[in-house]
């Protein structure tokens, strides 16, 4: 470690508590909104269930890809990457569920408006979804930071009072 690296202390930034709030009550407001829709779909029970798999494949497919995403970001600084056969799963199941879940709404023979409900219900679930998970995997990172600054400062401290 260089000299000059031990006298700094790196800033961890942290979202604030009004953004973390705003970021939740986005994604309840838009689980809310699709239970809503999903609840009162009219059709048939085949088709109903259908849509319900579909916007919980599509919430999983957003935090795989999320996930998958930020932990190939290392790549640039030589960390380890997953492999190119994984990437193909976790895109190709985001690129799927997504269009399933559209191939399905646009299919179903039911109220314009009410498909528009749903259609835009779904987009905001998937939006406020990559936003909670971005926002999770930052307030991790910053807890990762801080331990190993503590833990360096601990040791520090220690070292110095062992000098003494």
């Amino acid at each position: 470690m260089n000299a000059s690296h031990s006298n700094t202390t790196p800033l961890i930034l942290r979202d604030t508590r009004a953004w973390q709030w705003q970021v939740w009550a986005s994604f309840g407001v838009a689980v809310f909104l699709c239970a809503v829709g999903l609840a009162w779909l009219p059709g048939e029970p085949l088709e109903q269930a259908f849509m319900v798999m579909g916007y919980v494949f599509c919430l999983s497919a957003v935090f795989g890809l999320s996930k998958f995403v930020r932990d190939n970001d290392g790549a640039r600084r030589g960390e380890a990457t997953d492999t190119p056969l994984w990437k193909l799963v976790v895109w190709g199941g985001f690129a799927i569920a997504m269009l399933l879940t559209g191939w399905g709404l646009l299919g179903m023979d039911i109220n314009d408006t009410y498909k528009a409900f749903l259609g835009v219900s779904w987009l905001y679930l998937v939006t406020t979804a990559f936003t909670l998970a971005k926002m999770l995997r930052d307030r991790h990172e910053a807890d990762v930071l801080e331990a190993r600054l503590q833990g360096r400062r601990e040791a520090a401290q220690a070292r110095a009072g062992s000098v003494e």
